[in-house]
Formats: structure tokens, sequence, C-alpha cells
């Protein structure tokens, strides 16, 4: 143990003493209560709602000298009660989320390896879904650059599901095989724009005959783009998806949205906006045509609604969807501020009942103090006829959903970054 402890001491010594050395180590509790009657489903006859908190801790360190920076991010997703007060061992929630070195070639590349966060414009087709516990992350290799306002990405991923002597076929479900992207993206004065290609390949494994497993692609191109003038802000994205889905059929499916914020005033924000997400007629592909969009690895909660009713582990190679909504920031006073919308849902393909329903969301963000923060939220989903045919549910129940979550995210310590 002292030969434990000195080891431990000296590298600590060498962190914070290391010339150009920074590091940097933050914390975070995470618990939520949510009230679900009806999130993500229309809600049932004969059923109770369900209640339960959920936690999230993390432990995060950054370490950043001359030409790399080394992350570790632990993390342990709980529910309160899953293991018993005098357990002796926990459900698997403690995972390493994030643990990766960027490497500086020079001043203008780097190269960043590891398990990572990948965060690209909005979120639309890559984000970390930070609202889930868990979140997500990504194993993964980029090749940065970054000059002048561009900025370049060049990714690549290839997962297996252990090492083995023989045979490469992928098991692990809800990943994929082998990833590549490029991502494009340049700031001017008012305006800013990306480009994404994506190729995507998903694992297909025949059961019947494994000389037919493959790795079948989908690749997915398209544009974010940005203004921002004065009080107007306008967003939008383009994109198009071609190649194979993973069971052969030819794709060929779309997203376009635009967003509208309005600053009236330095308290009110007023927004509004439209997604067309293309499907298939009648809720499944046919003749061999795959015409539903997918999002693949986006912040899908933060779009669509707040009750993950679309595209959050549902609605894939469904009906596709148009959400036309409003909404609204209002800045209460300095420390808290209440976000609302509205939206309207409908499907994008031909169904026998293309409206949907209607859905309003609020949330209202408190902080306490440096450190803390209270949010509180509240969504109702009004559906109409065609969600309840296509969700097999014609009960008639109410279907909303509350939450209340707090967020401590305390820097434990850090270095001043020392100089040559």
């Amino acid at each position: 143990m002292r030969i434990l402890r000195n080891l431990t001491l000296a590298i600590f010594t060498f962190l914070v003493s290391n010339t150009y050395a920074q590091l940097e180590v933050d914390a975070e509790v995470r618990p939520r209560f949510e009230y679900r009657h009806g999130f993500g489903t229309l809600f049932p006859d004969d059923a109770d709602p369900a209640a339960f908190v959920s936690q999230r801790t993390r432990l995060k360190a950054g370490y950043t000298m001359e030409k790399l920076k080394f992350y570790l991010n632990f993390q342990d997703v709980r529910v309160w009660g899953d293991v018993p007060q005098l357990n002796r061992s926990d459900n698997s929630g403690f995972t390493v989320h994030e643990a990766w070195a960027q490497l500086y070639l020079d001043e203008n590349w780097a190269i960043k390896v590891g398990r990572q966060e990948v965060i690209y414009d909005d979120h639309r087709i890559f984000g970390n879904v930070e609202w889930a516990q868990q979140a997500r992350s990504h194993d993964m290799a980029l090749l940065k650059y970054a000059k002048n306002g561009f900025l370049m990405n060049i990714g690549a991923a290839f997962n297996q599901d252990g090492e083995s002597l023989t045979g490469t076929v992928l098991t692990t479900p809800n990943t994929y095989k082998s990833l590549q992207l490029v991502w494009l993206h340049k700031d001017w004065t008012d305006f800013s724009g990306s480009f994404l290609f994506l190729n995507n390949g998903l694992q297909f494994i025949d059961a019947a005959n494994a000389d037919n497993n493959e790795t079948r692609y989908s690749q997915t191109a398209g544009t974010h783009l940005k203004y921002r003038k004065g009080k107007l802000s306008l967003t939008s994205n383009l994109y198009y998806q071609f190649g194979k889905d993973v069971n052969d059929n030819d794709l060929s499916a779309y997203l376009l949205s635009l967003d509208a914020n309005y600053k009236v005033s330095e308290k009110t924000q007023l927004g509004l906006g439209g997604e067309l997400i293309s499907g298939n007629d009648n809720g499944a592909p046919s003749g061999g045509d795959n015409n539903a969009f997918s999002p693949f690895y986006g912040t899908n909660h933060k779009f669509n609604g707040l009750m993950d009713y679309f595209f959050v582990g549902n609605h894939a190679n469904n009906i596709g969807l148009v959400d036309v909504y409003v909404k609204a920031n209002f800045k209460l006073n300095p420390k808290s501020n209440l976000n609302m919308a509205f939206h309207n849902f409908s499907s994008a393909a031909d169904f026998s009942e293309k409206q949907l329903g209607n859905e309003l969301d609020m949330v209202y963000t408190y902080k306490v103090q440096k450190f803390v923060t209270v949010k509180a939220g509240y969504s109702h989903l009004f559906p109409s006829e065609g969600m309840e045919i296509l969700k097999g549910n014609t009960d008639g129940n109410t279907n909303n959903w509350g939450w209340v979550m707090l967020v401590v995210k305390p820097r434990l310590f850090t270095t001043e970054k020392t100089q040559e």
C-alpha cells in the first residue's frame, strides 16, 4: 500500500508540475424524478403510470500538455432502488463514457482516438444525447483540421463484439459495424455552413445461411446552414440518404427543416419552424424500396417533441413526419427561464389518417448557484385518430409526462496552465 501511495503521489506531482500542463477534474450528480403516463406511446387501459428516480454520477478528468490532451469520463447510471441497500454487487451501470487522447500534429492538425462524444452542428445526425442519463459516445478515430474559421473532421470506426481468431461478424445489438464520415464547417460574419457525408455500415446476419452475412452500407449527405443578424436567426437542415438499409432495400429518403427565431426583447424570444422527414406509404418499405429517413446518431429527444414519440427507439422505417411548431423562451429573471413549444404532427407519407396530433412542452430552469441548477418539465400529448391507428391504441386516455431534475456539476480541482 505504501508503494502504491507513493507512486500515486509521484504521478500526481508530475501532472500538476509538468511544463505546459493543465489538469482539470470535474464531477456531476444528476438525479431526475419522472412521472410517465403516456411517454413514448399512448397510455393503455388497465395500467398504472410509471414513477421513478434515475441518477447519473460522473467523474471527469482532462489533462492538457504541449501537444497532447487526454480525457477520461467515468459514469454510473442507476435507478434508485435497483439494488438492495446491503448489496454485494451493483447492476452494470458503471461505464467508461469517454476515454480519448488528442495528439496535436501542428497548430492546425490533430488526431483524436478513443471513446468519445461526437457532436456536429445542432445534433441532428450526430449528438451526445445529453438528456439520456447514459448519453451516447463512439469508439472512433478522428483526423481534425482547423484554420481561419474552417473546420474539417475525417472519422472512421470499426466495431466488433470482442477479440477473436476468425471472423468479423458483429453481434452487439443497436450499433453499427463500420462507419466513415467527413464533416466540413466554415464560419463567416453572419453566416455559417456545414457539410456532412456519412457512410454507415450495419451488420446483416442470415440465421439460415452464414455465407450471406455481410455489412450493408447507406450514405447520408447534407448540409446545416445558419444565418444570424441582429435579432433574427435562421437555421436549416437538408439531408439525403441513399444506398442500402440493413434489410437490403434500396434507400431513398430525405430530411428538410427550417427554424426561425426572433428576439423580441431582452427577456423574450419567439420561434417558428417545421421539419419534413420522409417515410413509407402505410408505414413499411415495399417493393424493395425504403423511403424512410433515419437521423441515426442524433440527439433525437431535442427534436419532434419531448415525449419521444418519434425517432427515439421507435418510428424507424415508418410513415415519416411533418412537424410544424411554435416556441417561446422567457427570461423570468437573471436566474430562471421558461421554454415553451407547441407541435403539430402529421404523416409525411400516405396513411389512412395523416393527422397525428399535437404536443405541448414546457421546461423551467432555475440556477440555484454557480454549480447547481434545477430543471422541471411538463408535456401533454393530444393524439388524433392517426396516432391511435399508428400506435394501435384507441383507449382514449390522457397522455402526459412530468419530471424534476437536479444538476450538480462542481469543478473539483484545476491547475493553472504553466508557461515555458
